[in-house]
């Protein structure tokens, strides 16, 4: 591959209310055993990009252990690999990044060290399979300084979230602008970008010399007029999980044969870290339907429409709808649960109801003692 790649995965997104409390958007779990930025690294490895940097800042404790082995994503080379970048204090710098383009602009030496002529630029939170090779084909092919991939959406409501893009009949970008109040289109970035490393380098080292810190706004908005800004739009399944709504319902669209189909059985594969635990258990008088059920499972109760993570015990007479159970949660005996998200490692005692609005999933949080001795 003539790229290397990088992976934004240092944001902190408000909107995921408490999910994001203890961990990088990057790091939640979806679809029973995977985290989001498996999806991004499934797509540079699938797409033989040897060397990625990983940006971490916002809560990277789970994100950081869930990177500490590249091998799950066969970046365990001798060329290449896997790079993972924290904000460091340095003698020229003592700032957190300040932005996606500081993020970069702090880590340089990455990019002035490699030799390939091309930088794969993707955000860690967007849920889908893409060859980046036909992208990058397209960038070459219509001598392009920056192509951005975007995405034609159903709902012009939903791309007021994202940068909303017009191009003319050759596909040059005339028109971005930044999570609008109204969308006056529904083509979207999903951000995912493609850029010459030298040039990179160039529109990275001006940004910072001007203290300008985001590379949406000081960099593909700034330009827009004066370099060849190029949309690439994707076809096939994408979803970005920035808030809770998006999240919940990334997650119950696993549920479709169509979706499992396309990213567990259709070639490439989607790549995660494995844990040796054993297979699910149905014990006597449980119900399971339309459902996802991850290992380390045991089953007790009633599960309908739901997507239960590793390591979740479901008591006797449970009733579990229309819901996301996060890692390692136990639910006592009696309880019923529906339209919510329930957080990793919490204990719902027995005898609770906790029930959401199909428009308004409840977060269920418990804070108890679980594991004080």
């Amino acid at each position: 591959m003539r790229a290397i790649g990088i992976v934004l995965a240092g944001g902190n997104s408000n909107r995921m209310r408490e999910l994001t409390n203890k961990r990088a958007s990057a790091a939640m779990p979806v679809a029973g055993g995977f985290r989001s930025i498996d999806f991004v690294l499934s797509n540079m490895s699938n797409s033989h990009i040897q060397k990625v940097g990983v940006f971490t800042q916002y809560n990277a404790k789970s994100l950081n252990e869930h990177l500490n082995s590249a091998k799950w994503w066969d970046f365990g080379r001798k060329q290449g690999g896997l790079y993972v970048f924290t904000p460091t204090i340095t003698a020229d710098n003592g700032f957190w990044y300040r932005g996606t383009a500081d993020a970069i602009a702090q880590n340089l030496s990455f990019l002035r060290s490699s030799h390939e002529p091309y930088v794969i630029i993707a955000s860690g939170d967007g849920i889908y399979k893409m060859d980046y090779n036909k992208v990058l084909e397209y960038h070459i092919a219509k001598k392009a300084d920056i192509t951005v991939v975007t995405k034609t959406l159903s709902d012009s409501e939903e791309a007021g979230r994202f940068g909303v893009v017009r191009t003319d009949e050759d596909g040059r970008i005339l028109e971005f602008e930044e999570k609008p109040i109204v969308a006056t289109a529904n083509t979207v970035s999903i951000g995912v970008y493609v850029i010459r490393r030298r040039q990179l380098i160039e529109l990275i080292e001006k940004a910072a010399q001007e203290e300008r810190y985001d590379f949406v706004k000081d960099i593909l908005i700034r330009y827009k007029g004066l370099k060849k800004i190029c949309a690439y739009n994707m076809d096939g399944y994408w979803s970005n999980i920035s808030t809770v709504d998006s999240y919940f319902r990334t997650n119950m669209d696993f549920l479709k044969p169509e979706i499992r189909d396309y990213f567990f059985r259709q070639y490439p594969d989607i790549y995660s870290k494995i844990e040796d635990l054993p297979p699910a258990k149905f014990n006597v008088g449980s119900s399971v339907k339309n459902s996802l059920v991850s290992s380390g499972c045991i089953i007790n109760g009633k599960v309908e429409g739901s997507v239960l993570f590793k390591q979740v015990y479901i008591g006797n007479n449970c009733t579990i709808k229309n819901s996301i159970i996060l890692n390692d949660v136990y639910i006592g005996d009696n309880t019923y649960i529906e339209n919510c998200i329930v957080e990793s490692h919490d204990t719902i005692r027995a005898n609770t109801q906790y029930k959401g609005e199909p428009g308004n999933v409840q977060i269920v949080v418990e804070k108890n003692e679980r594991y004080v001795l």
